[in-house]
């Protein structure tokens, strides 16, 4: 079994080796780019570690791999249009970089691409690769969709939340280890498990996301503190709050009038009065054990489980 900073590697020299049309440019220089500014690169590594669970060829699993990669690639384009962002990976935007018109074109194409590496899978495979592929793709642009239309509502329930996140973030990780079991040989219970496992694990992900944006070191989290405070971003956090809130305690969770460091320290006081950090890791680690309870029951030696537990703890360790 390889670790999944072997895998990683292997990946790396993988997405170099991609040849894209060189005309028009600018059609096919920002896929280049936005696709070598790396990352952890951890979506193509599950599907190669969910292969290696069934085959010792884990190459055979490697078009599927940069499919899923370029296609989380293809979304953080148009994402970072729709959310106006300045950087990706602390580099410039693909959209401020070349223009709207030109990042969303370069993002369609990025869908193309991604089909056409999941063209060259086993033909035995390629009907499920490809409905699983859709449902995942399909899943992901729902989540967003919701994520947007949250922005607009005052009524987001935390179960609404959850789903919103399992769908935006969790299936993606669901679908790559699925993938990747399908290709390896896996039979539809291992392939579900698999699934169950990587989903879960998504959504303690984000999750944990949503704590470390207020309680996270800056420096290793790689993100500003306290960035989803200041855009009143409906977060396990900011939801959980406003249902405890009493009186007018909750009014500074979407105050408009405060500057941003007296915002965040308002909101972060009022989170540290209802526990809402312990709240919020208990959550999330109800959904990691189910992860953790689907992985156990997978009918594969507990050796070959073994670089999971690296996996999990690269994931979910990102602040220490």
């Amino acid at each position: 079994m390889h670790t999944p900073t072997q895998l990683q590697a292997i990946l790396e020299e993988a997405i170099k080796q991609i040849v894209y049309p060189t005309h028009p440019n600018n059609l096919y220089e920002p896929i280049k780019y936005i696709m070598s500014l790396g990352g952890k690169r951890i979506r193509p590594v599950m599907v190669l570690m969910a292969t290696e669970l069934f085959t010792e060829n884990v190459k055979s699993a490697l078009d599927v791999a940069l499919a899923i990669e370029t296609f989380h690639n293809f979304t953080l384009v148009h994402d970072d249009i729709m959310d106006n962002a300045p950087l990706r990976r602390g580099k410039q935007t693909v959209h401020e970089k070349w223009g709207v018109n030109n990042a969303i074109l370069s993002g369609d194409v990025m869908m193309v691409e991604s089909n056409k590496h999941l063209s060259k899978v086993a033909i035995s495979v390629l009907k499920p690769v490809l409905d699983t592929f859709n449902a995942t793709a399909q899943g992901v642009c729902e989540g967003q969709q919701l994520d947007m239309e949250f922005e607009q509502r005052s009524d987001v329930s935390i179960a609404e939340y959850i789903e919103m996140i399992r769908l935006k973030t969790a299936v993606l990780l669901g679908g790559a280890m699925k993938l990747g079991a399908i290709v390896g040989g896996a039979n539809e219970t291992e392939s579900a498990l698999l699934y169950k496992f990587g989903e879960n694990l998504g959504v303690a992900f984000q999750l944990q996301d949503d704590i470390l944006d207020v309680y996270g070191n800056p420096e290793k989290f790689g993100k500003q503190v306290g960035g989803d405070i200041i855009a009143n971003k409906k977060t396990f956090l900011h939801l959980k709050a406003l249902a405890l809130a009493q009186g007018d305690e909750a009014i500074c969770l979407t105050a408009t009038d405060l500057a941003q460091e007296e915002k965040i320290q308002a909101v972060t006081a009022l989170y540290d009065k209802y526990d809402i950090q312990n709240l919020a890791n208990n959550e999330m680690d109800k959904y990691l054990s189910v992860a953790n309870k689907a992985l156990a029951d997978l009918p594969v030696s507990e050796s070959k489980k073994e670089q999971f537990t690296t996996l999990v703890q690269q994931i979910l360790e990102r602040d220490k």
